[in-house]
């Protein structure tokens, strides 16, 4: 019997979840240009030294990482009476192609949400891809007139 569950990413698993985020681009766009080996490595850095700033839960299957989601948190500018603010967002959720429509994206979404709150951001929000939007809003998002997006090309 298969056990699943959802924690705190550990350092042995960063390997794993760079090999997520590969698979992730090579779906969404294609052939690289830079060897898996180069990606993972570079990736494996960043994650251990944005630990402050970006929190990653993995999905974890009899010992291996089949999904991930990744909460940024952001300082924002203090208010009148509240000096520390931080909002966050929810990013690059993933989930291998052969464990998805089980329900287990929707576990992912939700603790990732569970941490948000126990964090006390406010507010969080999610950039999805179109086919993952009912998901977030069956998770209690909304859409909101108030959060615009500005897209710069380069």
């Amino acid at each position: 019997m298969s056990t699943t569950m959802i924690h705190p990413v550990q350092d042995d698993e960063l390997v794993g979840v760079a090999q997520l985020r590969w698979q992730w681009f090579r779906e969404v766009r294609g052939t690289p240009a830079t060897t898996q080996e180069e990606f993972t490595e570079s990736f494996v850095a960043w994650a251990q030294a944005n630990r402050s700033s970006h929190r990653c839960l993995v999905l974890v299957e009899d010992a291996v990482v089949i999904g991930m989601a990744w909460l940024a948190i952001y300082q924002r500018v203090p208010s009148v009476g509240t000096s520390q603010r931080l909002s966050g967002d929810v990013q690059s959720v993933y989930v291998v192609p052969d464990r998805r429509d089980s329900g287990l994206g929707s576990e992912l979404i939700d603790a990732v949400v569970r941490l948000a709150d126990e964090l006390g951001l406010q507010p969080l929000t999610v950039n999805s891809s179109t086919k993952a939007v009912n998901a977030y809003i069956r998770r209690g998002f909304v859409t909101s007139p108030e959060l615009l997006k500005a897209e710069f090309v380069r």
